[in-house]
């Protein structure tokens, strides 16, 4: 008798195009969410955007975040309780959305996910991403009710941070690889959807990467939808699968070894490189993503991401005690192997 099932948990109104910030009432009335919301920003974004935001909820309050930390979502929940907030509106990059989110999780109400910079998928997806020391920690919450994108202010935010939205989304590339890999060889549930619809979204990227450029809305636009497309995926398929394989573990590592060095979307592009050739070796994609990268100005090499040559080996040496998740590193790659992999793709420079 067939009895598996699924519960697949997605925003129902995702608003994304010019000036929709100021339709962001509209999207709250269209949700049916009543009461008091309380704001959840930081610096920038409410300069940027916190007026405007304010205008379309006049009976909301405001509370700035200056760090992602469990300290900050303490903050949050607290505020929450004391404001009697109804439910929660994260306003900014991946700092505030993600705190707004494990907060929303915690006090089981609404959140609705305002991004001003296209920097990850954690806008849209049901995972938050926390650092705490020299750690990050992945975890799950319920995914934005909705999503208001306004592609006007995330034309201005700074190009590294769109980069590295790009490079986060590239990556779904070998995320994807990994996932089949283990479907493969240690039969992990798989789904076709989720799976074509991450690749999808990641070679779309890298074929049309030339495109993409400083300060201009239809860049933004091409980022922020294909953002939403992966943050989907993850929804479809219950977990962070369709954009998290081996190059986030490379990712996570480095964020233990070199900490603050570079943002988490230039270090998974990095990575993406190096698993794409531990894939397929010379004859695998991993010069089309290093050159989707280049092109929009990403990082490609350990240099340019701030970080040692030394540091990159050992993260691609280690990456694989990171988590219970099975990926092309396998049971942990060879120093020789790692040097190998990192100088043919030019990571390192070998000398």
């Amino acid at each position: 008798m067939f009895e598996k099932s699924t519960w697949i948990k997605l925003p129902r109104n995702v608003v994304v195009g010019h000036g929709v910030v100021d339709e962001l009432g509209a999207a709250i009335t269209d949700l049916h969410l009543t009461g008091e919301p309380l704001i959840i920003t930081s610096p920038t974004p409410n300069e940027l955007a916190g007026d405007r935001v304010r205008t379309q909820v006049p009976d909301s309050s405001t509370i700035i975040v200056e760090t992602a930390s469990f300290e900050s979502i303490e903050r949050v929940i607290e505020t929450a309780q004391a404001e009697a907030a109804d439910y929660l509106i994260g306003l900014g990059g991946g700092k505030p959305i993600d705190i707004a989110k494990m907060a929303a999780d915690e006090l089981d109400c609404g959140l609705v996910s305002v991004p001003t910079a296209a920097s990850h998928d954690g806008i849209v997806s049901g995972r938050s991403s926390v650092p705490e020391g020299n750690t990050r920690h992945s975890v799950a919450a319920d995914p934005p009710l909705a999503v208001v994108a306004d592609t006007e202010i995330m034309a201005k935010a700074p190009w590294e941070l769109t980069s590295a939205g790009c490079a986060d989304i590239i990556s779904n590339y070998t995320a994807v690889r990994d996932w089949r890999l283990a479907k493969r060889l240690k039969n992990v549930e798989y789904s076709e959807y989720a799976g074509a619809l991450s690749e999808m979204t990641a070679e779309m990227l890298v074929d049309n990467a030339d495109s993409i450029r400083p300060n201009l809305e239809e860049s933004a636009w091409i980022v922020v939808k294909a953002l939403v497309s992966s943050g989907v995926a993850m929804s479809i398929a219950g977990s962070s699968r369709p954009a998290s394989g081996a190059e986030h573990l490379f990712s996570h590592q480095l964020d233990r070894i070199a900490p603050g060095e570079a943002l988490h979307g230039h270090q998974v592009g990095v990575g993406s490189i190096l698993t794409e050739y531990l894939h397929s070796g010379h004859n695998g994609r991993w010069r089309a993503i290093r050159d989707a990268l280049r092109s929009i100005d990403a990082p490609t090499t350990a240099a340019e991401l701030g970080i040692s040559d030394d540091d990159v080996l050992e993260a691609l040496t280690t990456a694989h005690e990171i988590r219970d998740r099975y990926t092309i590193l396998g049971n942990g790659v060879s120093l020789d192997a790692a040097y190998e992999t990192a100088t043919v793709t030019g990571v390192i420079d070998g000398d």
